[in-house]
């Protein structure tokens, strides 16, 4: 018997409340190629996005359909919650095919049995594994279908989780804690950057001796820019040792069942200089006046404002968003792609909406990351994490 994280009635909601928006959007039918709302509407689980897949899901059928490649189509019956008659696989000659067949001729095969050949149907245009080819393939043998945009449909009815989801969420979290501590603690003069990043990994999915649980893989893999490399966000790790007055940042997440929360720190090899150490208060203190504000209500771009504010007073400025809506994910990310904390988001903040609130400054000579997952609750901001928000001598 299939064992799925959640309970069928969450999934039936969450079909419903897509159709919703399927209706308001004037479609037949959406074809859904993203990992994470493929796993949100079905359940299912699997590495297997490399290749072609996806969900359909029509007005006139109760239950979604999973598309995907044969070999996966006993892991879709081994996690997915709609009955085993919708589940439909593609023959492996059409993988990477030498003949010229291709995944999606086989997708449309199945919208022509399903009675959708002229349907309205959304796609995800901007998903990471929507490919250029997929799009002319389905126009190609679905000539007579309107291939809608249909971009951040599922993850817009994501961005409200339900209690089951935050469980998850605060599961996370005390994933993320553990590798953070394991990670600093790991971080010393002459020791290599791999083999923090291996003690990080192995906390992430090990756990620990007081957690009853371990933890999936992240969408994201740690983040290790260390020296003068900390302005740089997104840089990993490399073999080479720690240096005594290095800056190392540490972003990562614990996963369970797809579920993130993610957490950034900022180390130093030795003692911490009085810039650092400067810039770093004002980022705490600009986080917390942005979670001050954060409450159902208020905007994105309202909580973005008292961060900005808060370290215009210290003379510092900085462009780029200071967070996003996250939870589910896949790689390569663990957001939704739908609020971001920035000027000109006039999203309004709902209870239950989670959100990785990341306010890094990234000078020229050092960078600083202090970041916290929150929810929004009936009276406020609520932290996941209770990781000291603070620089790290190690």
């Amino acid at each position: 018997m299939t064992a799925t994280p959640f309970d069928r009635r969450e999934y039936e909601d969450r079909i419903d409340r897509t159709k919703t928006r399927m209706r308001e959007a004037g479609l037949d039918a959406l074809f859904v190629t993203d990992p994470a709302n493929m796993n949100y509407l079905t359940g299912y689980d699997g590495w297997s996005f490399y290749v072609h897949q996806g969900v359909i899901v029509s007005l006139e059928h109760d239950q979604p359909v999973w598309v995907g490649r044969e070999m996966d189509a006993n892991g879709a019956k081994a996690t997915v919650w709609i009955d085993h008659e919708h589940i439909r696989s593609y023959s492996d000659d059409h993988v990477h095919s030498p003949v010229g067949k291709h995944p999606m001729d086989y997708v449309a095969t199945v919208l022509e049995e399903l009675g959708l050949e002229n349907a309205a149907l959304g796609v995800e245009m901007d998903a990471a594994y929507y490919t250029a080819r997929t799009h002319e393939r389905l126009q190609r043998e679905l000539p007579e279908a309107t291939l809608v945009d249909a971009d951040l449909l599922v993850n817009e009815v994501r961005i409200v989780k339900s209690d089951r989801e935050i469980e998850y969420i605060e599961e996370a979290v005390r994933l993320s804690e553990a590798a953070m501590e394991a990670g600093i603690d790991a971080i010393g003069d002459g020791v290599p950057e791999s083999e923090v990043a291996a003690e990080i990994y192995q906390t992430l999915v090990g756990g620990t001796d007081e957690l009853p649980f371990g933890g999936d893989y992240p969408a994201i893999v740690p983040l290790m820019p260390s020296g003068e490399h900390t302005g740089t966000p997104h840089l990993t790790w490399t073999d080479e040792p720690f240096s005594a007055g290095d800056p190392v940042i540490i972003e990562l997440s614990g996963c369970r069942h797809r579920y993130h929360s993610p957490l950034a720190r900022t180390a130093v090899v030795g003692e911490i200089p009085d810039e650092m150490a400067h810039v770093a208060d004002v980022v705490v203190e600009g986080l917390n006046a942005a979670l001050e504000t954060a409450e159902p209500g208020v905007t994105c771009e309202a909580v973005e404002l008292a961060w900005r504010e808060t370290i215009a007073e210290h003379g510092i400025e900085k462009e780029s968003r200071i967070g996003y809506s996250m939870g589910c994910g896949y790689p390569p990310d663990w957001g939704e792609h739908t609020a971001s904390l920035r000027p000109g988001d006039e999203t309004v903040l709902e209870e239950n909406m989670t959100f990785h609130l990341i306010p890094g400054i990234w000078l020229d000579e050092f960078g600083v990351e202090i970041s916290e997952s929150f929810r929004v609750t009936s009276t406020g901001a609520e932290r996941f994490s209770s990781f000291p928000q603070k620089l790290f001598s190690v």
